[in-house]
């Protein structure tokens, strides 16, 4: 066996290896958001919390409209394309900040309510808490991603650390597909 088919191979077992990691990972975190979720029925029942209607909506749909540039970048780094995967993931990361300036810069601002004001609050303040928090910590990989790319770190090849970008980007995306209804949609408003 050559020295190079046994660094592939290598590589392959690691890599393997980091797949399972982050999916294990992401069923751990997937636990977190349905507790939340279980907890908003649990304390609000058929009731949701009174939110701006139009602002759930933008922010959903700048969130949504992220993952599809993150699969870009996944799939323009997977053919080799380092100029599209750039901007694709430049893009990606201001739509996430977008996002993070929609719910903390304004839905949180203009709520009726505070986070100790109820279990209205409450709740809408820990899930959207918790889902930002994730989405900074996205926007952070992203940028860690992005200066990688810059710097030629990523191949058609050797790509994992965008793979696991997106992975974990569109985990975040599923989990505000969850909650934006829970929050925004389901139930009548109260108060």
């Amino acid at each position: 066996m050559s020295a190079d088919t046994a660094h592939m191979t290598d590589y392959k077992f690691k890599l393997s290896n980091n797949r399972l990691g982050l999916w294990l990972f992401i069923l751990s975190d997937s636990f977190v958001f349905g507790g939340l979720l279980v907890t908003r029925y649990y304390l609000l029942g058929g009731h949701r919390p009174e939110l701006d209607q139009m602002l759930g909506l933008i922010v959903t749909s700048v969130l949504l409209v992220s993952s599809f540039f993150m699969n870009r970048a996944e799939t323009a780094i997977a053919h080799g394309d380092r100029q599209n995967f750039i901007v694709s993931t430049a893009i990606t990361m201001i739509l996430g900040i977008g996002f993070l300036v929609g719910v903390i810069g304004f839905e949180w601002r203009t709520a009726p309510f505070g986070p100790s004001d109820g279990a209205a609050g409450s709740v809408f303040y820990m899930m959207t808490g918790m889902h930002a928090f994730h989405v900074l910590t996205g926007v952070l990989f992203l940028f860690v991603v992005l200066r990688n790319g810059l710097r030629g770190r990523y191949s058609a090849e050797r790509h994992w650390a965008v793979e696991a970008c997106a992975n974990y980007w569109h985990f975040v995306d599923v989990v505000w597909i969850f909650f934006y209804p829970a929050l925004y949609l389901l139930g009548t408003p109260a108060g």
